[in-house]
């Protein structure tokens, strides 16, 4: 069996089982005792991520203009440490770690989206890219940091959006947040933590931001994380460890 050759298949299996024992609602038809699986609500798709770490991201019901063939859209994503304590850093293949990350997401919320009777989209599938942003600002009512990354309440800056799942039933879904911390923030350490000072009134120099960290000087930011992102007084519970913040930093030059 080639799944267990993978280092996630035992996670993917133990998220299919609490899928099938706690998310479906099993309806019964006839006198023959045919099963039918029932629509799968919001609490079932949070059970069925669970295991992977990941959570959803609250959702929207599709206007015309949205162009979906869907009744709801569940965002799913991640906070903090939970989904990198999930997550193989090291997957075998050429390509060593390289989307290492997009391809567990697509190993693993593939076939979990078959198990929900959902259809998946990834936010790194394009061109053309699906508008995740968009699709985040309207489910969860947040709005971006001085600094560009959409701000949580709760989980500050330290957080993504992974894939959404479609479906053609209509789900009730969370009320949005609409609660944007950034305008409490009389200080906002975030515009002035950065060491090269890539953050200013004319928005983000990433040319500047990137020489910074291919230089020794930049260490501290590629190791840790950036430190104009670690300034953010919100979140701070949910901050990036080490490992996981060098990932994605190692990742964002491989990208630049």
């Amino acid at each position: 069996d080639r799944d267990r050759d993978r280092p996630w298949a035992g996670i993917l299996i133990f998220a299919r089982l609490v899928f099938t024992i706690i998310a479906c609602k099993m309806t019964w038809i006839g006198c023959g005792g045919e099963q039918r699986m029932g629509e799968v609500d919001y609490a079932g798709v949070t059970a069925a991520l669970s295991p992977l770490g990941l959570i959803p991201r609250g959702g929207l019901h599709p206007a015309a203009a949205d162009d979906l063939a869907a009744a709801s859209v569940i965002l799913v994503g991640n906070a903090g440490g939970a989904m990198w304590r999930q997550f193989p850093q090291q997957l075998p293949g050429p390509d060593g770690s390289r989307d290492a990350l997009d391809k567990w997401c697509r190993a693993t919320l593939t076939p979990l989206a078959g198990d929900l009777g959902a259809e998946i989209l990834f936010p790194f599938d394009g061109p053309p890219y699906q508008p995740f942003i968009t699709w985040a600002i309207r489910a969860e009512g947040l709005s971006p940091a001085p600094i560009g990354p959409l701000i949580h309440p709760e989980f500050g800056p330290w957080h993504a959006y992974r894939a959404a799942l479609l479906f053609d039933h209509e789900i009730v879904l969370p009320a949005p947040l609409n609660d944007h911390p950034c305008t409490r923030c009389a200080d906002k350490p975030c515009l002035t933590a950065c060491p090269v000072s890539a953050f200013g009134v004319d928005g983000y120099d990433v040319p500047r931001c990137v020489g910074h960290l291919q230089q020794p000087a930049g260490d501290d930011c590629l190791g840790q994380g950036c430190r104009a992102r670690r300034a953010c007084p919100i979140g701070q519970d949910y901050l990036y460890a080490p490992a996981q913040a060098n990932f994605h930093m190692a990742a964002f030059l491989r990208n630049y």
